[in-house]
C-alpha cells in the first residue's frame, strides 16, 4: 500500500530528503574546507583582500545552505510546473539574498580596514569613504530588489525606465554636487594628498585641514581657511610639498666690476666648498651667468636633502653669512644698483662759440688812432 503527498510516494520523499541532506553536508564541508584554506592564505600575506575573502566566505548562511540543500532534495520529487516553478523562484531569491549579503559584508569589512590603517592619520577621508559605502552599499540591495522582482515575474522594464528618466533629471539637477561626490571619491582611492599635506592650487598655498563629499577646505599661511570644490580642486594642478625629497635651489650672487679676475675665478669653487661644508645640502654648480646693468652676476645651484622648508631656510641663512665673511675678508664687494656720470665738456670748432662763450659780454670794439690831414 502506497501512500502519496503532493503526488509522491514515501520512497520519492525519503530520497528526497536524503539528497537534501548529503547536499546540506557536502555544502557545510566545501564552506568549511574553503575557509581554512582562504585562512592559511591570508597569513602569508599583507594585504586584506584575502581577509575580507574569508570574512565573506565565512558569513555564509545557514539559510543559505539549507535553501540549497532543499532545492537539491526537490529534483528528486516529481512537481507540478507551478511548484517546480516556485521551487526555482525561491532558490533564485535565496541565492540573490546571499549575494547581496556578501557584497554588503565586503563593503562593511573594506570600511573598517580602511579606518584601521587610517586611524588618527586621515579622518575626513575616513568619513568620506564611510558616506560612500552607504551609497554603494544602497545601489547593491536595490539592484538585488529590482533581480528578486523580475524573478518573480515582476515587469520591471517600467519602473527601470521610470527610474532612469526620474535620474535623467536628478543627475541634471545635481550635477555639480554628483560631480564633487565622484571627485571626493577619486581623491580618496588616488590619494593626490592627504589631510597635513602642504600644496598649493593655482598659486594658493595652505595646509589640507578637511576633505569632505562636496569641498576640501586648506588653512592659508595667513591663518584664514581657504575652501575649493573637489571638482574645481582637481581640475587644477596640484603641488604636493608634503611629498618632497629634496629642494632645487637656484640664487643668484653680484660683485662688482672692479672686482680682480683671479678673484673672479675662484669664486665659484669657494662657494662650492662654503655649500659642501653643510650637512644637508649637497653643491651643484656656481657659473658667471652674465653682465648686469651694475653687477657680474653668479648663479648658485644646490639641493637641499630635506622636504622641511624651515631646513631649507636655514641652510641659505648659513651660505649667505658665510659669503658675507668671505667677501669681507677678502676685499670682495657686493653690487648694489649704481650709475656713473661722465661730463665731457664738448670741443669748440671755428667760426661757432660755445654756450659759455655765448652768455659772456662782447668786448667793446677798439679805436684805430689816425691822423687826418687838414
Amino acid at each position: 500500500m502506497h501512500y502519496y503527498f503532493l503526488g509522491n510516494d514515501i520512497r520519492a520523499w525519503s530520497m528526497a530528503l536524503g539528497a537534501a541532506l548529503a547536499a546540506w553536508l557536502l555544502a557545510m564541508l566545501v564552506k568549511k574546507v574553503a575557509v581554512r584554506a582562504l585562512s592559511t592564505l591570508a597569513g602569508r600575506t599583507s594585504t586584506y583582500l584575502d581577509d575580507i575573502a574569508v570574512a565573506v566566505v565565512e558569513s555564509t548562511g545557514k539559510l543559505f545552505l539549507t535553501a540549497v540543500a532543499l532545492y537539491a532534495g526537490a529534483q528528486m520529487l516529481v512537481l507540478t510546473p507551478g511548484a517546480a516553478l516556485l521551487v526555482q523562484r525561491c532558490a533564485m531569491v535565496g541565492l540573490f539574498l546571499q549575494v547581496a549579503l556578501w557584497g554588503d559584508l565586503s563593503v562593511k569589512e573594506w570600511l573598517k580596514r580602511y579606518r584601521m590603517r587610517h586611524v588618527g592619520e586621515d579622518v575626513a577621508n575616513t568619513t568620506s569613504t564611510a558616506a560612500l559605502g552607504f551609497v554603494v552599499r544602497a545601489a547593491i540591495w536595490l539592484v538585488i530588489l529590482l533581480m528578486v522582482l523580475d524573478n518573480f515575474g515582476v515587469n520591471i522594464t517600467t519602473l527601470v525606465a521610470s527610474l532612469g528618466i526620474g535620474g535623467i533629471a536628478v543627475a541634471l539637477a545635481l550635477q555639480n554636487i554628483l560631480g564633487d561626490l565622484f571627485s571626493s571619491l577619486s581623491i580618496v582611492l588616488d590619494k593626490p594628498f592627504m589631510v597635513g599635506d602642504f600644496i598649493t592650487v593655482d598659486g594658493v598655498s595652505g595646509t589640507v585641514e578637511y576633505v569632505g563629499l562636496k569641498t576640501t577646505r586648506l588653512r592659508g599661511l595667513g591663518g584664514e581657511q581657504i575652501i575649493f570644490s573637489n571638482s574645481d580642486l582637481l581640475k587644477a594642478r596640484i603641488h604636493n610639498y608634503k611629498r618632497m625629497q629634496t629642494r632645487r635651489i637656484a640664487f643668484t650672487v653680484g660683485v662688482t666690476y672692479e672686482t680682480d679676475i683671479g678673484k673672479l675665478r675662484a669664486l665659484p669653487e669657494v662657494i662650492g666648498e662654503i655649500i659642501g661644508q653643510l650637512g644637508q645640502a649637497r653643491f651643484d654648480r656656481a657659473h658667471l651667468k652674465g653682465f648686469g646693468a651694475s653687477s657680474l652676476d653668479y648663479e648658485v645651484v644646490y639641493y637641499v636633502n630635506s622636504a622641511d622648508y624651515q631646513v631649507y631656510m636655514d641652510l641659505q641663512q648659513a651660505i649667505n653669512l658665510a659669503l658675507i665673511e668671505y667677501f669681507a675678508g677678502h676685499g670682495l664687494d657686493f653690487a648694489y644698483p649704481t650709475q656713473t656720470l661722465h661730463h665731457v665738456r664738448p670741443a669748440r670748432t671755428p667760426g661757432t662759440a660755445s654756450e659759455a662763450d655765448k652768455s659772456e659780454p662782447a668786448p667793446p670794439p677798439a679805436r684805430s688812432m689816425h691822423s687826418v690831414p687838414r
